[in-house]
């Protein structure tokens, strides 16, 4: 298999996936504002998403829910354009015009998953921090940061923490491939499915709803791990929750899932699920959407056959 690194077809695959999933954070943004503060602020006693909201809004005002929109969505543009393009790109060298199957889908998706968190966590870990920063939280345990923006939280944290504190979370991040991998590999075969072979455009409300599956399923099956990453990147587990700065990322990991459970239950590995899918489920399923929309589009325009679909 020869990876063809310079791909038009990726490329077009690549744009509309960044500019699928932007518009869609966009839209659904403070459901994860939402699901961000009950991973993180433990001792925060409302459980909905409306009622969080309504406390987010009420303690820290009505732009709130919106705070560090700008380098999520940076971090979120530059990771599904990696993703899409590594993904189709693998899967066009890979098949090479033949079918693709469900197996196929997971291991390019892992591997696509793999390059994206090793490319992309140092914009995840700044995103996470500024999209916390100012925030009133219930734990006392956190600490307030003073980050002026992307560049400046990217300074502070290497002159502070060291340059390998951008890559916070790449262990469970790498256990999270499978997330994106089993959402394309569900995507994918449901798509097969409602084709049965017959190549045609699916309407809109079928993308939606197999993009809203995909994602639903992949998002429940990795929760306790997407929390853990959440607090890992958030950077206050080594001055809290454990002293030592010599734990390695698999017993960091180990350390929070026990004490997780200890504190709030097995429950408490699915603290913030309700806000997680809610936005997850509608931003995957409307950025999906998009992406087939643009992706259709710019094929069509360019009178050009997309073969890796």
């Amino acid at each position: 298999m020869s990876f063809e690194v310079l791909s038009y077809e990726g490329l077009v695959h690549a744009v509309s996936g960044a500019m699928g999933s932007v518009t869609a954070m966009t839209v659904f943004f403070p459901l994860d504002t939402a699901r961000l503060r009950l991973q993180v602020d433990e001792k925060r006693k409302a459980t909905s998403t409306p009622t969080i909201l309504a406390e987010i809004i009420k303690e820290e005002g009505l732009l709130a829910p919106y705070r560090g929109w700008f380098p999520v969505i940076c971090s979120l543009c530059c990771s599904n354009f990696v993703y899409f393009y590594c993904f189709h790109s693998l899967k066009s060298s890979w098949l090479k015009g033949q079918r693709s199957a469900p197996n196929t889908d997971l291991k390019l998706g892992i591997i696509a998953g793999v390059i994206n968190v090793l490319v992309t966590t140092p914009l995840w870990v700044v995103n996470t921090r500024l999209k916390l920063q100012g925030s009133k939280f219930h734990n006392t345990d956190i600490h307030p940061t003073n980050y002026q923006g992307i560049i400046d939280a990217f300074v502070q944290i290497i002159g502070n923490e060291g340059v390998g504190a951008l890559w916070n979370g790449t262990f469970p991040s790498l256990l999270l491939v499978l997330n994106p991998a089993i959402q394309f590999m569900i995507y994918e075969g449901l798509k097969r499915q409602l084709r049965k072979g017959v190549p045609r455009e699916l309407a809109s409300v079928e993308v939606f709803m197999i993009g809203a599956v995909a994602k639903a399923v992949a998002t429940t099956v990795t929760y306790p791990l997407q929390t853990i990453q959440s607090i890992l990147r958030f950077g206050q587990f080594n001055k809290s929750a454990n002293k030592s700065k010599m734990l390695s990322s698999f017993m960091a990991v180990k350390c929070l899932l026990v004490n997780r459970v200890r504190k709030f239950g097995i429950l408490g590995l699915f603290k913030g699920l309700e806000a997680k899918l809610l936005q997850t489920v509608m931003t995957a399923a409307l950025m999906f959407l998009l992406y087939e929309k643009i992706a259709s589009c710019t094929f069509r325009v360019m009178g050009l056959s997309n073969h890796t679909r």
